[in-house]
């Protein structure tokens, strides 16, 4: 579902307040829709899980006794899995099982996956071992939309990644068709609508950006992952407050609204992300790269007002995914930090001291400027 319960519960409540839905409307669009448990359920959990061990069941099986069968036979098994798979999905479909449905076409992707490499062994197909990750992958987005199937989906956005990390761990260079490949699952998701897929593209893009920093020699790569990420984040931002801006605005028009919820969660997981980029950025700068002393004061600095930042709008836009992700990096920068001053005593409450004022004086300002804001509302209010 798009439009989160969040934002949906806000609309309603202004909805209402101009008179456009009445008391007992909101409150059969409350039980319809926000009261509704969306996501999978116990059965379609068990269904799934159940379906990966009986893959790798047959795998095993198959694996075991593979060299005494004829060829014809192997060959047989294998379209008969997959089709059989796929046969069995339409047939739950028709009966409304859709989670055993779905389980069913995870399947039969699998079956696919197994049907390449088994293949490629019997008639001894030697290539670039990641291309028979990406037919795979490609196989699974198939099927993920021309059966709107959103398991599918979701492996082939893990098949993706393991496509692109081997081709880069095989040559050592930036691997840039993963950025095609995660723009079409993005298009994939969005046709399905399906809104944890977005999730699924931003860890893919993120991980894949972040390695990208390793693969480049020297400081340039992280610097580069660090401002990429640093401007992710301050553009989710903007929109977020541009979107929020609008909706107090104009409440005249209904579809301005669902459009504005819809960019200001996409910037929400926007900018959790690009805080993770930068952050992630900052650490190797940090602790993989030889640094004098200024420089590595000056890094941890800006990671840490980095957090304090993304806190503060986390907080003021309403995201508290994001929230808990500054509270996380924090801790990781802090633990990691007093792992690196160690040594020196000393030098460690030094840095303390300093990372306490910093902290203590960004909170200031927060509350200053957050005095000043209610104040200039209260004198523009009647």
């Amino acid at each position: 579902m798009w439009i989160s319960r969040r934002r949906l519960a806000e609309d309603l409540e202004r909805w209402r307040g101009e008179g456009w839905v009445t008391r007992e409307g909101e409150a059969y669009v409350r039980h319809d829709l926000l009261e509704r448990r969306h996501g999978p359920g116990l059965p379609a959990v068990l269904a799934i899980l159940g379906v990966v061990l009986l893959g790798f069941a047959a795998m095993s099986f198959v694996a075991a006794n593979w060299q005494d069968m004829p060829r014809a036979l192997r060959l047989a098994i294998i379209f008969a899995g997959l089709g059989g798979a796929y046969v069995a999905a339409a047939g739950l479909f028709v009966r409304g099982m859709e989670s055993f449905a779905h389980a069913a076409i995870l399947l039969g992707v699998a079956v696919f996956g197994a049907g390449i490499m088994l293949i490629a062994q019997m008639y001894h197909i030697e290539g670039h071992p990641p291309d028979a990750i990406l037919v795979w992958a490609l196989g699974a987005l198939g099927a993920g939309v021309l059966v709107r199937s959103n398991p599918a989906l979701a492996a082939a956005a893990v098949l993706f990644g393991v496509w692109s990390g081997w081709e880069i761990g095989l040559s050592n260079q930036v691997h840039w068709p993963l950025l095609a490949a995660a723009a079409a699952l993005g298009l994939a998701f969005a046709f399905n609508r399906w809104w944890p897929g977005l999730h699924l593209v931003g860890i893919l893009l993120t991980g894949w950006l972040i390695v990208t920093g390793y693969v480049i020699k020297g400081d340039a790569g992280h610097w580069a992952v660090t401002v990429i990420g640093l401007l992710t984040a301050a553009a989710a931002i903007v929109v977020s407050h541009r979107d929020r801006a609008a909706s107090a605005s104009s409440a005249s028009a209904s579809s301005a609204s669902a459009s504005s919820a819809y960019a200001s969660d996409v910037a929400a997981v926007v900018l959790g992300y690009g805080m993770i980029a930068a952050f992630a950025g900052l650490w190797a700068l940090q602790f993989h790269q030889r640094m004098d002393a200024s420089a590595y004061v000056m890094l941890a600095a800006m990671t840490i007002t980095l957090i304090v930042l993304v806190i503060h709008q986390g907080l003021a836009l309403g995201y508290r995914g994001t929230v808990w992700l500054g509270y996380a990096g924090f801790s990781i920068e802090i633990l990691a930090l007093y792992v690196q001053t160690v040594g020196s005593l000393l030098g460690s409450s030094l840095f303390f001291l300093v990372a306490g004022l910093i902290v203590i004086a960004l909170a200031a300002l927060a509350w200053r400027l957050h005095r000043v804001e209610g104040e200039a509302a209260w004198e523009k209010s009647p």
